[in-house]
């Protein structure tokens, strides 16, 4: 492992996408019932379009090393060959058992950091810049084990004291493969680096690209957790009276 992905890793760990009030807070299981469902809803934007994201990364994708790397992640998306564990369905299980219609859950305008968040992926994802794309598959895949180890412990205390039937597998499963997806990550990075233009190095110019990769997608992470962040402040009397769900924004290039 080189010295420069355990620095760009330290960047992921120690970055406000992991590291917020937000997240702090959901671990606790303090979540009302409306809060979780803003949860659930918002976050299933990123369980639905990340499959079409990590496609847009992978065919434009120059070097044939990392093309492979991310096509393991692409098929551990979709289930590994067994539909029944297609991530955006285990998903769709946890709004059900959140008494959430699925239909509402694809109609319901984003929130505007939502909207961001990915919007901001599917454009770093297929920019064709190599360096950059797979700075944002690092920096996503490199913060996750600790975004499931915050999101796991607050949604089973919500099933313990309230919600037994609460459908866990969607977050339960991720956080099992996560290692897998990390070790994809080095594989990734380690070929980026011999097939470099300094053979073996990263030249400056490619640590820089690959660098703002990383920043821009945990930036645009820690984006969606403060809107959450911001909603869950609104009174809720201010909330159910604007209705501020009706004054989000859709996603006009990916709806």
């Amino acid at each position: 492992m080189s010295k420069f992905f355990r620095e760009m890793r330290e960047l992921v760990l120690h970055h406000g996408a992991i590291n917020n009030s937000y997240l702090n807070w959901f671990r606790q299981g303090l979540a009302s019932d409306d809060e979780l469902s803003d949860f659930a809803v918002e976050f299933y934007n990123f369980a639905r379009f990340f499959p079409k994201i990590l496609v847009a990364q992978l065919v434009n994708t120059e070097d044939e090393s990392v093309a492979h790397e991310l096509t393991r992640v692409l098929y551990s998306e979709l289930g590994d060959g067994q539909p029944e564990n297609r991530h955006e369905l285990l998903y769709r299980h946890f709004l059900r058992s959140l008494d959430i219609d699925i239909h509402q859950a694809l109609t319901t305008p984003m929130m505007p950091s939502t909207q961001a968040y990915i919007g901001g992926l599917e454009s770093l994802y297929s920019s064709g810049n190599h360096e950059q794309a797979l700075g944002a598959s690092f920096g996503l895949e490199n913060m996750a084990i600790t975004m499931w180890d915050h999101l796991i412990p607050g949604l089973q205390s919500i099933r313990r004291e309230r919600n037994p039937g609460l459908d866990l597998r969607y977050f339960t499963f991720h956080r099992e493969l996560e290692s897998a997806h990390e070790e994809a990550m080095v594989h990734a990075v380690a070929a980026l680096e011999e097939h470099s233009s300094d053979h073996g190095n990263l030249s400056s110019h490619e640590r820089q690209e690959f660098h703002g990769g990383v920043q821009q997608v945990l930036d645009f992470l820690e984006g969606f957790w403060m809107g959450l962040e911001h909603q869950r402040s609104i009174m809720p009397s201010t909330r159910f009276n604007t209705n501020p769900r009706q004054e989000r924004m859709t996603l006009g290039g990916i709806r």
